[in-house]
């Protein structure tokens, strides 16, 4: 299993886009992503934050991706 290191929320989103996904809409900080057939992703955009182990481990879920394929994105 991959160990994800934290990153900025802006790589998640990037990662979400490069599988089809799009922002649908927005409360507060969080941005709501969805792909054409019907997946959706939150990804929490706190300016200056990291997104921690846990959030990067249930975004490539929510995407029905896995960590694996994000870690291989990012070293692309």
């Amino acid at each position: 299993m991959t160990r994800l290191h934290p990153v900025r929320a802006r790589e998640a989103i990037r990662f979400l886009e490069f599988l089809g996904f799009h922002q649908v809409r927005q409360r507060g900080s969080h941005k709501f992503f969805r792909h054409p057939d019907g997946r959706t992703a939150t990804v929490p955009d706190h300016r200056g934050e990291d997104l921690g182990r846990g959030l990067l481990a249930k975004i490539p879920r929510d995407a029905e991706s896995s960590p694996e394929q994000f870690s291989d994105w990012r070293a692309r």
